[in-house]
């Protein structure tokens, strides 16, 4: 299969493209603006595969768009590219609606001008696959059963509003134009490559260099946590074997408190780096919460589990370790972000 993948160089994308390349034989046509979290090196070897192209596109340029879909002719899009940071989107949302709004209009109009030149098997099997996240959902409380396909939407920040419309643009394209689209949600992804601005790898990095580790609040907002190569997984199953008009929400049902994550890292750090001036949990900082922090995320994904004959591989522990094994053990990658990019300053405090 010919796939169109947006934000081939993200985190979450990045980890698409090397396993369809490495495992599952998929050719990847790659649409990236390469901004500030996007990361060639996260390709490893797929980004030189012959079935890997590169195209440094903004998926806003309408022309560049569409002029992609008309010369590599794919079989399938896979929408990943967004702005996707909580804290930035507190502080720039216009980002977030031009990437994730107007980007994803720039996608499907695209789509639905190349679907109508197709025909026959290729009609019959072509998808879009729009690829999205839990948070649109909005909040639970403690006791409230976790999200599902049937959930309501209540999105609360500029970036969770954002990823919400594109969702809601996504699905009328199907109702109203017959474009095959599937949606998934998904929960907190981690593991290799994450840019050093989320919670653990930016919790991961200081705790190396013995810096504070801040905790938004008292550290009990809940995140459910998915090891992003279980993800990579789902998110090709979703897009070779799921039906059109289908949502599937994608999880490992692996809910932690943010103070159990931070402590956590800590422990399997202290283990593997132990630090002479004693356990790290001593670095742990409490600073005022984001503005409009929610309290609570889990998926159910029972039903994505049954449909796509999938379960993630990874439970918390293994993944954690894995990833901080990987961050240990790739310093050159994260030092040089952090010398250029993104020092781990705190982002969103504004309210």
């Amino acid at each position: 299969m010919k796939i169109l993948l947006t934000g081939g160089c993200g985190f979450i994308g990045s980890a698409v493209v090397r396993r369809a390349i490495r495992q599952e034989g998929h050719e990847i046509v790659n649409i990236d603006k390469m901004t500030y979290a996007a990361s060639e090196d996260a390709l490893e070897d797929a980004g030189s595969n012959p079935n890997h192209l590169l195209l440094r596109q903004d998926i806003c340029d309408a022309a560049g768009i569409r002029a992609a879909f008309a010369a590599h002719q794919p079989d399938a899009v896979m929408h990943l590219a967004a702005e996707s940071h909580v804290d930035r989107s507190i502080d720039g949302p216009a980002a977030f609606v031009e990437t994730n709004v107007t980007g994803t209009f720039v996608m499907l109009e695209a789509a639905r001008e190349y679907f109508a030149t197709l025909s026959g098997e290729k009609k019959e099997r072509f998808r879009f696959h729009h690829i999205s996240t839990d948070e649109v959902f909005g909040a639970l409380e403690d006791n409230d059963p976790p999200f599902n396909e049937h959930t309501p939407y209540d999105p609360r920040s500029p970036y969770s509003s954002s990823k919400a419309a594109s969702d809601h643009l996504a699905r009328a394209w199907m109702h109203t134009y017959g474009l095959p689209v599937i949606v998934s949600n998904t929960t907190n992804n981690y593991g290799k490559w994450q840019f050093p601005e989320k919670l653990i790898p930016l919790v991961t990095l200081n705790a190396i260099e013995e810096k504070p580790l801040p905790v938004y609040g008292a550290g009990l907002n809940t995140r459910d946590w998915l090891f992003v190569d279980d993800h990579a997984e789902a998110l090709l199953k979703v897009v070779t074997t799921g039906t059109p008009g289908e949502t599937y929400c994608i999880g490992a049902r692996q809910p932690r408190k943010n103070l159990d994550v931070v402590k956590a890292i800590c422990a399997v750090l202290d283990k593997k780096l132990p630090s002479p001036n004693g356990a790290r949990e001593r670095l742990i900082t409490y600073v005022t919460d984001r503005p409009g922090h929610d309290n609570r995320y889990e998926i159910d994904p029972s039903s994505a589990e049954t449909a796509l004959n999938w379960k993630a591989a990874h439970d918390f522990e293994r993944g954690l370790e894995a990833t901080i094994g990987w961050y240990l053990d790739n310093r050159p990658w994260w030092e040089g972000i952090r010398a250029k990019k993104y020092s781990g300053k705190r982002l969103g405090a504004a309210a």
